[in-house]
């Protein structure tokens, strides 16, 4: 039966429509497994040559960038003080050092957020309410996106090809390779924003 439903969801006329929709809801609801989607199906491009990862890339970084400039636009229209909350002393403050940190380091901060669900929210709105310039933002998006994009794809391709003649184990591994990557990358990032303090 697994092999099955694999064959009808790589053959479905949906599968790359589902996957830009999943990536560019992730921008705004973390809970999506947008990462376990691209990794599982670079894993089973890698075991079986399909679904073309070529697709699969450029579909996940076109997803990604959708979502981050609808995120950018969100924080851009609703901005820093629109509701009373944001303008309590210790808000309005926290608020000012993320929206300083964001001019001054945008392209750091785009390409790291990238990589860590919260993280990545909270950059884009920020970007979008500090007004930083869609000329300066988008491009950074778009690189990061595609950044994002190809290291999830190597990581399901890789442990596909090592896995071959087994796609269901190697959709299986791949996740738990990402999902352990994602782990470091959350530890290191908090540790050196740890450090800077």
């Amino acid at each position: 039966m697994g092999e099955a439903w694999v064959g009808q969801v790589v053959g479905s006329p949906w599968l790359f429509p589902a996957l830009f929709a999943l990536v560019v809801g992730d921008a705004f609801l973390v809970v999506l497994p947008s990462e376990t989607a691209v990794v599982a199906l670079a894993a089973l491009a890698g075991a079986s040559g399909d679904p073309p990862v070529a697709a699969i890339a450029a579909t996940a970084a076109a997803g990604a960038l959708a979502g981050d400039l609808a995120c950018y636009g969100l924080g851009r229209w609703a901005g820093v003080d629109r509701w009373a909350w944001q303008r309590r002393p210790r808000v309005a403050a926290a608020i000012a050092r993320v929206r300083r940190t964001v001019e001054r380091r945008t392209a750091v901060l785009v390409f790291t957020a990238r990589y860590v669900p919260f993280a990545r929210i909270a950059v884009n709105l920020s970007a979008g309410a500090a007004r930083i310039p869609l000329a300066r933002y988008a491009p950074l998006a778009a690189a990061a996106g595609v950044g994002w994009a190809l290291y999830n794809v190597a990581v399901g391709g890789v442990v596909g090809t090592a896995l071959a003649d087994r796609p269901l184990l190697a959709i299986g591994v791949s996740i738990a390779t990402a999902v352990a990557l994602g782990l470091a990358v959350d530890a290191a990032v908090r540790l050196i924003d740890a450090r800077r303090r």
